[in-house]
């Protein structure tokens, strides 16, 4: 990552907080200069913004500019919500959305469920999260991975959506162990200097908040 790297990708970033849309590869060139494309798409190989085939910004996690199941209202800005984990991560990373208001259905019966979500506490709430793609797997696809991080009425509706899909269970949890999820994942992304997690502090970020199990890449059940 070099410098104009790192002053692009918190361009991309920050236009997504700010507005909820993301500046166009023209944009970005007219204001970076000609390199702007291939430092979008090292910034892609890195794993830090998902393009689609024309270099435009799909995600920007925990932004994404196109439907995936949610959407998000702050006090002045609207967020399509990439999936569950991250529409529960903005209010944590954005410093002037102290809440926000978490929409969604249930993608097996279609219900509507809405979650005002802060900083301070979860959501009160019976529904659960269910994560298709195993962590191991997440960026084989990760439109499909964002797009299957869903929030369900319970687990009768879980049961029923993956009977219907042929999928194979992946992980529940509670919006409480989501919210933990989400709370702190995504430190700093705002910030100049940005790392990513490396496997062994992202093994310790999922244990410290109670997930458990192979399937985030952890021992136990």
């Amino acid at each position: 990552m070099t410098s104009d790297h790192e002053s692009l990708r918190l361009f991309v970033y920050r236009s997504l907080a700010s507005t909820g849309r993301a500046p166009s590869p023209e944009e970005l060139t007219a204001r970076f200069g000609p390199g702007a494309r291939a430092a979008l798409r090292a910034l892609h190989d890195a794993r830090h913004l998902v393009l689609d085939a024309d270099d435009d910004v799909l995600m920007a996690h925990p932004f994404a500019t196109i439907p995936l199941g949610f959407a998000v209202m702050g006090a002045r800005t609207l967020w399509w919500g990439g999936c569950a984990w991250d529409s529960f991560a903005l209010p944590h990373l954005l410093p002037d959305e102290p809440e926000v208001l978490v929409s969604t259905r249930c993608p097996a019966c279609g219900a509507p469920h809405a979650w005002n979500v802060t900083r301070d506490a979860p959501p009160p709430g019976d529904q659960v999260a269910h994560f298709l793609v195993p962590v191991a797997r997440m960026w084989d696809d990760v439109v499909r991975t964002c797009g299957n991080q869903r929030l369900f009425c319970g687990e009768a509706c879980v049961t029923a959506w993956l009977d219907r899909t042929g999928d194979d269970r992946g992980y529940v949890m509670d919006l409480p162990t989501l919210w933990r999820l989400a709370r702190r994942w995504y430190d700093g992304r705002l910030d100049r200097g940005y790392t990513r997690r490396e496997p062994a502090a992202a093994a310790a970020y999922f244990r410290e908040v109670g997930l458990a199990g192979p399937f985030w890449g952890l021992s136990g059940r």
